[in-house]
């Protein structure tokens, strides 16, 4: 898909093993048939919004909207960039990464998810760090956010590996329960000591006004 006056829709990110790119109407329902399969173990829930606390037609449903709504309220200084996670040509995943007021607190917030066939197999720490390239080398910010629950071991796994430092704890209360939230956080001199992924980024320069940055970045 490559739209005119919509250049998100070349953006490219490429790590060794995968590509991240906007979604065609064709990832769009091959990520929505993924979500229907189920994302993870249903006695748990690891998201703080719960999506997937739903049945599978809504999971797929909801998935879709999802990334049609931030299309719809795509704005330079409140945007949400979902891409869709390709290995081997097809898709596996989801990888968002946000912004409010970017161009002033440069700091932006990642969250993801992965099929069930395909956790476990180091690709939630390829996708997370194709995201990262682009927000500190790519869009020059100075912080990144991340937060899981305290029991979701592989989403800590991954900030831990990737350079994140504890930044606090705050409580959600998920299936009627209070559970315990970990925020990390990353900084630019942090990125840079921990990266270990190669990362090319592919179309970026047109994109720079969307991210509420001028032309030349």
């Amino acid at each position: 898909m490559a739209l005119s006056r919509w250049p998100l829709a070349n953006l490219r990110l490429q790590t060794p093993g995968l590509e991240l790119r906007w979604p065609s109407p064709e990832d769009l329902d091959a990520l929505a048939e993924l979500a229907a399969l189920g994302v993870h173990d249903p006695e748990v829930q690891p998201f703080i919004v719960a999506w997937t606390d739903a049945s599978p037609d809504e999971r797929a449903r909801s998935t879709m909207q999802y990334h049609w709504s931030r299309w719809g309220s795509w704005q330079p200084s409140d945007w949400t960039l979902e891409l869709v996670v390709i290995r081997d040509g097809v898709v596996v995943g989801s990888q968002g990464v946000r912004a409010r007021d970017f161009a002033v607190l440069r700091t932006v917030s990642t969250g993801s998810w992965l099929g069930r066939h395909y956790q476990g197999q180091g690709i939630g720490t390829q996708m997370r760090a194709a995201v990262l390239h682009l927000a500190f080398e790519g869009l020059r910010a100075r912080h990144a956010v991340s937060a899981a629950f305290e029991d979701n071991a592989a989403s800590l796994g991954v900030s831990r590996k990737l350079g994140y430092r504890e930044d606090g704890t705050e409580w959600h209360a998920v299936r009627g329960r209070p559970a315990v939230v970990r925020r990390l956080r990353l900084t630019r001199a942090d990125w840079l000591a921990a990266r270990t992924v190669p990362v090319q980024v592919h179309g970026l320069q047109p994109c720079l006004p969307h991210f509420g940055l001028p032309p030349d970045g």
